[in-house]
C-alpha cells in the first residue's frame, strides 16, 4: 500500500511540478518578448513605473536569457535549476512594482511566478531545503 501510495504522491508531484513550470515559462515568455520587441503598452507601462527604455530593454533580455535557460534546463536539470535562480529576483520586482502601483489587476502573472520558483525547488529531487533555528 505504501508503494501505491507514494508512486500516487510522485505522479501528482509530477503534475503540479508541470503545470508551475509551463506558466513560469509562459509568463516569463511572453513578458520578455514584449519587452525585447519594444511592444508600445509594455513600453509605455515601464516608462509609468519609471524603467526607461535601455533599462527595460535590459531587463527584457535578462528575462529572455532566463526563460532560454528555463527551456534548455529541460535536457540540462542544472541549468534548470539556475534559471529558477536567475528569474525569481524579477518575479519578486514585478510583484512588488504592481502591487507598490496598485495594478491589481496585473499582479496576478508575477505572482504566480513568485510562487512558482518556490513550489519548482521544493518539488526538486536534488535540491534539499532544510531549516534549522
Amino acid at each position: 500500500m505504501k508503494t501505491k501510495l507514494s508512486n500516487l504522491l510522485k505522479g501528482d508531484l509530477n503534475i503540479i511540478r508541470g503545470i508551475f513550470y509551463t506558466g513560469f515559462v509562459f509568463i516569463f515568455g511572453y513578458a520578455a518578448l514584449f519587452k525585447v520587441f519594444e511592444w508600445p503598452r509594455m513600453m509605455k507601462g515601464m516608462a509609468g513605473f519609471g524603467f526607461n527604455t535601455n533599462w527595460t530593454l535590459f531587463i527584457g533580455y535578462a528575462e529572455l536569457v532566463g526563460t532560454i535557460g528555463l527551456l534548455i534546463g529541460l535536457a540540462y536539470p542544472k541549468i534548470l535549476r539556475l534559471s529558477i535562480l536567475w528569474l525569481f529576483p524579477f518575479a519578486i520586482g514585478a510583484f512588488t512594482v504592481h502591487m507598490a502601483n496598485e495594478e491589481y489587476h496585473h499582479y496576478y502573472n508575477s505572482l504566480f511566478c513568485c510562487i512558482a520558483a518556490v513550489v519548482l525547488f521544493l518539488t526538486d529531487k536534488k535540491v534539499k531545503v532544510t531549516y534549522t533555528p
